[in-house]
């Protein structure tokens, strides 16, 4: 039961997010609280101990502290912010965590050129009836989620949570 809900509780909040932020720039604050109560719930039950856990949870603080910076200066968006923050607490303080990180940023950059190709081209998109969020053509806003989402799928099976859930498969 345990191993299911590593399965399937953080891909699918990390898949709602992504969606939710490209079709309409937000990321509801119940995917964030969800990751993290589902954590707080699954790490004991999947036989981490309080050293890791407070690991976890450390690498959680740490990801905050850095995109909280973020938010106060305006570079980064709040919802973006908490679900990096929730994200990386199932990460852990290890190497994955900075696999993911890097994977978010790398994807990050690349969304946003995308982003920039696809509004020099918003004539051609809309004459054509292509569906494109409307958003996604005019300000200042990047759905990051998208990124934090496909950075979370490429890189969570490198997770300790991931590690431990496929070991009790064997």
């Amino acid at each position: 039961m345990v191993q299911a809900a590593i399965f399937v509780v953080f891909p699918l909040c990390l898949a709602f997010a992504a969606c939710s932020d490209f079709l309409s720039m937000t990321i509801p604050n119940r995917v964030s609280a969800i990751l993290l109560g589902a954590f707080v719930v699954i790490a004991p039950l999947a036989d981490l101990d309080m050293t890791q856990i407070g690991l976890h949870l450390a690498a959680g603080l740490a990801v905050f502290t850095v995109c909280f910076t973020l938010f106060a200066l305006n570079v980064m968006g709040g919802g973006d912010a908490k679900l990096l923050t929730a994200s990386a607490v199932w990460f852990g303080w290890n190497m994955s965590l900075l696999t993911f990180l890097v994977a978010v940023s790398f994807l990050g950059g690349v969304l946003v050129l995308a982003i920039l190709v696809l509004r020099t081209q918003e004539n051609f998109i809309l004459a054509h009836r292509i569906p494109v969020p409307a958003q996604l053509f005019h300000g200042s806003k990047v759905p990051y989620g998208v990124a934090i989402g496909c950075g979370a799928f490429l890189t969570f099976q490198e997770s300790p949570l991931m590690q431990l859930a496929l070991a009790h498969m064997r």
